[in-house]
């Protein structure tokens, strides 16, 4: 199938997108969408397998050591070694890790609602329906 001059403009707007989403995300949250999603997840988790943690938000190994480090050094998060297994380490937030996501929750959905301004709940639905089946139609690439 040939890609119309739509589909072209479609691809096109998804990457430009793309590209500015974490940068814009990030100055407006005052954090990584990355980090973000790390600390939500332990947010509603309470208490997760640093493997689990990675899985959740699909990234590297290398990549969440480096974040949990970080966050560890800024007193966000607190990791310790199952004494059962040394391999496995359990990451939790602190206190303090919890009221700063609190406060990253209300910046992102600021950020949500400024980036959706101007759609009415209707366009809303079918986008996230569209953007579902995209998604759903590269899994199968």
């Amino acid at each position: 199938m040939k890609c119309s001059l739509e589909q072209e403009k479609i691809i096109y707007l998804l990457k430009i997108m793309s590209n500015q989403l974490s940068p814009k995300f990030e100055r407006c949250t005052g954090i990584s969408s990355s980090r973000y999603d790390l600390l939500y997840q332990l947010y509603i988790t309470d208490e997760v397998t640093q493997s689990n943690l990675q899985k959740a938000i699909h990234i590297d190994g290398a990549a969440i050591t480096r974040h949990l480090k970080q966050l560890e050094v800024d007193g966000m998060v607190a990791r310790r070694r199952n004494p059962e297994d040394q391999r496995v380490t359990f990451v939790r937030l602190t206190d303090e890790g919890r009221s700063h996501i609190v406060n990253y929750n209300e910046e992102r959905r600021s950020f949500v609602q400024q980036m959706l301004q101007g759609f009415n709940d209707e366009e809303l639905v079918s986008l996230t329906d569209m953007l579902n089946r995209m998604h759903d139609n590269l899994k199968d690439l």
